[in-house]
Order: C-alpha cells, then structure tokens, then sequence
C-alpha cells in the first residue's frame, strides 16, 4: 500500500498555496521533526485536519503535515506546552499522545503507542465499512438560519470545516437550501442534510478555511477565560 503512493514534491507553506501542500507519511516510529528531510518520505494529495484535546476540555483543531507510526507534527492555533499530554482524534480513531516539542506555532506530539500507519492511510478503522468523519469541535453558541422564508435562532452543538449540528430545526426543512450566520462568523450556505429529534446537520456549500474556524475558536477560548477571570477574581480582590 504505501509503496503504490505517488512522491510529491513540497511547497512552501501559505495559504495561497494551500491546494499543494500535502501530509506527509514516514516510514518511522519516531517523531517527525521540523527540519527532517527523509528518503522515504511517502506523500498522500492533501493536509489532513485532526482535533487536539487538551486538558480542562479544551479542544482545537490542528493541521498534520508529517505523520509517522509514532507521531506527528501538525501546525496549532492556540498554545500547547512540553511534556502536555492530551488526545490526538485522527479519522475518527483517540490516540493518546503527548507533547514533546515546539517551534513557531508547529508541534510535535508521541503517540503512546504506535498506530497503524497501514489502516490510517486506508483512511478507515480496522472493521469492514467504516467510514471516519471530519473532527468536530464541541460548542454552545447561538446561530440564526434562514430556510427560504423562515428564520430560525438555534442552538450549535458542534461545527466542522464542513458543517455543524443545531436544534431546535423542523422536520420540513431536511434537504432544503440554507443560509447560517454564526456569532463573527461570515454567513455560510449549505444544505440541511439529517433531521432527528428537532436537531439537524448542515452541510456547507463551501468548507471553511483551518485559518477561519481556528481563529474563530481562538477568539472564543480569549473572551471564555476573561469570563471566568471576572467570575473568580484572586482572594483580596473586590
């Protein structure tokens, strides 16, 4: 399997160069390094995107660019710290992991134990006919829809780059076109894809960018912890 993928050229990272860049998979069960240029190097078309959850349920996404058995480096939003530990969800698979290296908004994180490159790549778990979905970061925020003449305010649960889960949504809306305005998020259209139970998932048009939905969770863990800062002052303070 890994001998059959195509070796790709990198290119520098941006966004407008986005559509080149790839994940990169190795042959190793060490860490990948930031500087390491390896001949086995075995690259698949695009980055993948998986969800970092840190310790007091802090969750973001990160961006992998090189993954081996043993770890990965990804590209972080927000701040992690040596020797952290956390969960990596990777195809929809936890992988226990620590932190053991940073540079210039890059991380390296060790695997606990040495995943199935074989199976990762298949893109699957190890039983017939599963399907990994994209990582979804959990949120409570309010939205406001609009289905073709009616407006609804609702409950977000989670968000993706491709979509997110509200309620409460009615039954005849499932398959219709809709247009979704999240808190200092841009509108987005999509499609009103599930319905259950007055909950319902919304696929967008068009996926976010990493850059749009990081910053956005980014903003949303600042104005959390000025929050909880004015909730719980320091002893002595009024």
């Amino acid at each position: 399997m890994l001998g059959a993928l195509i070796k790709r050229k990198k290119r520098p990272f941006g966004q407008d160069n986005l559509a080149f860049e790839s994940t990169v998979f190795t042959l190793s069960t060490e860490v990948p390094r930031p500087v390491e240029r390896r001949i086995d190097e075995r690259v698949m078309p695009t980055l993948r995107v998986a969800k970092l959850l840190q310790e007091g349920d802090n969750e973001q996404l990160i961006r992998v660019r090189n993954l081996s058995a043993g770890g990965l480096m990804a590209e972080i939003g927000q701040q992690v710290e040596v020797g952290e530990t956390c969960s990596i969800e990777l195809n929809s698979q936890m992988i226990p992991s620590s932190v053991v290296w940073i540079r210039e908004g890059t991380a390296g994180f060790k695997f606990d134990q040495n995943i199935d490159l074989g199976e990762m790549l298949a893109g699957r778990k190890p039983r017939h006919g599963f399907r990994p979905r994209p990582p979804r970061l959990q949120v409570a925020c309010k939205a406001n829809l609009r289905i073709g003449r009616t407006y609804y305010t609702v409950d977000v649960h989670d968000v993706s780059l491709g979509g997110l889960k509200v309620e409460p949504i009615d039954e005849y809306c499932l398959g219709k076109p809709v247009t979704v305005v999240v808190e200092s998020l841009r509108p987005l259209k999509g499609e009103v894809r599930w319905y259950s139970n007055r909950k319902a998932g919304i696929v967008f048009d068009k996926p976010l960018k990493f850059e749009e939905l990081s910053e956005w969770m980014g903003k949303r863990l600042e104005v959390a912890t000025l929050k909880a800062a004015v909730k719980d002052p320091r002893p002595g303070r009024h």
